[in-house]
Order: C-alpha cells, then sequence, then structure tokens
C-alpha cells in the first residue's frame, strides 16, 4: 500500500499531511482535513544534507563523454539550494549553460551508518519523491569538479510529496520542459540501484533522518532559459513542477 504525505502551507501556518485523493489529513490532528487545491505543497522535507550520484545511468555517461564508474560517484549539494514545487529556478549570471536532470530522490527516515543487513537499509528508508539535480554545466566543465556547478540557490528543487511504500527498482521517470518529454527512462536502468546507493553511501557518513539522496540522471539533459516550465514527473509519485526565471527574477 502506498501512503503519500508532504508538507503544506495554508494561510501562513505550515504543517505535515498525508494526501488522500483530492484531500490532506494534518500528521498529529488527522481530524483536521483540507482540500489539496486549497494549500500549496513546499519541499516536503528538511534534510541535514542533499548526497547526490553521478553518472548511474549509462547512457547519460555516455551522452557526456564519460566512463561508467565502478562506484558511485556522489557529491554534496547544499541545503541552501532546496526549492520546492511552483517554486522558481533562478539561473545565476556566472553561468550560460544550465540544465535540467530529472531524478528519483530517496528518503531517509532513519539514522543509518555501516549497515550489516538489507533489512537495516529497507528500514532507514521513509520513502521516495522527484528531484531536479540543475547543473550548471559550462562552469563543472570549467572547474573539473562539480560544487560551484550544482550548488547555486534553486538548484535542488524537490517533491511534490514523499511516497511510501513505493518499488524504487522499475519507477518511469520523465523529464518534459513546456510540455516537451526531454527524458523519459525507468529506474530499472540505474546502474547501481536504490540500496547498493544507500549501503554504499551510509558506509561513509552516517544518514540522518530527512536526508536526501539524488540517485543519478537518465540521459536526455539540456539547456534551460527563462521562461521555461520544467517537470520531472515519476509515475506513482507525481509531478514536480518549477518555472525558470533569470538572475533578476525575469521569465524573459
Amino acid at each position: 500500500m502506498l501512503v503519500k504525505f508532504g508538507r503544506f502551507q495554508k494561510e501562513g501556518s505550515i504543517f505535515y499531511g498525508i494526501v488522500e485523493g483530492d484531500e490532506v489529513y494534518e500528521i498529529g490532528t488527522p481530524e483536521k482535513v483540507h482540500k489539496l487545491s486549497e494549500v500549496r505543497p513546499l519541499c516536503p522535507i528538511i534534510p541535514t544534507k542533499i548526497v547526490a550520484v553521478g553518472l548511474n545511468y549509462k547512457d547519460h555517461a555516455e551522452e557526456l563523454g564519460l566512463s561508467i564508474p565502478d562506484e558511485p560517484l556522489i557529491f554534496l549539494k547544499p541545503t541552501s539550494a532546496l526549492v520546492g514545487p511552483e517554486d522558481a529556478i533562478i539561473l545565476p549570471p556566472e553561468s550560460r549553460e544550465v540544465h535540467y536532470e530529472g531524478e528519483l530522490a530517496v528518503i531517509i527516515g532513519k539514522e543509518l551508518y555501516r549497515p550489516r543487513t538489507y533489512k537495516q537499509i529497507e528500514e532507514a528508508i521513509l520513502g521516495y519523491t522527484c528531484f531536479n539535480d540543475v547543473t550548471a554545466r559550462d562552469l563543472q566543465r570549467k572547474d573539473g569538479q562539480w560544487t560551484r556547478a550544482k550548488s547555486f540557490n534553486t538548484f535542488a528543487p524537490c517533491g511534490p510529496y514523499i511516497v511510501k511504500g513505493l518499488d524504487p527498482s522499475s519507477q518511469r521517470i520523465i523529464t518534459r520542459v513546456n510540455g516537451e518529454v526531454k527524458q523519459s527512462s525507468t529506474t530499472g536502468n540505474l546502474i547501481f540501484n536504490v540500496f547498493k546507493l544507500v549501503k554504499f553511501i551510509a558506509n561513509i557518513m552516517t544518514l540522518y533522518p530527512g536526508d536526501i539522496i539524488a540517485t543519478g540522471t537518465p540521459p536526455g539533459v539540456g539547456q534551460l532559459k527563462p521562461g521555461d516550465v520544467v517537470e520531472v514527473e515519476i509515475q506513482d509519485i507525481g509531478v514536480l513542477r518549477n518555472y525558470v526565471v533569470d538572475y533578476k527574477g525575469k521569465a524573459s
């Protein structure tokens, strides 16, 4: 059974809620029910860190002309880059080539370090959501490492909901720009699956409740420009939609 929940805002109040159909039930006060159309979904979690994975689809590595890694290639994105659904992605003046990267994200629900069993990993996963690993591709090439290119404010859209009980091994993932499909794949094409990624990362650093692991993007990455609407859709989760503006906040 899938359970869909998230973080919402209504009239200045922020709360966590469970989504059932077109209604949201406040967690902790289930008798308090809101129409989904009357609340604003926010980034569904507040993490201590965002761990992202590069080159985790073979075809994406090929389109960038890079070798397939022997182990997961991980990097960190700052929490200051987080935005939620319907928020703006701001194109920084330092870059002329900002790309979208639609991804499945794992949300950690229980502290985890050096797990010994598959069950420990499974129990540590709270659920899954959509993620856009926005990247200044020209700066990534220029710097020779990825921190600056991945870390600008608004470069980590996340949401709209977290889904518990999801099978992460065969989820259809689609990225659209202005309604046109740019990426279309399935998580069955991941080089390192969700559980291998969680184990690998947890053997390096302690994962805490709320932490986000972005699992990598399929082929088809491309440039964003002011005025674009970018959507990351994962079949059992929903659509993460964001609007692209320039650094002055203009859409054109």
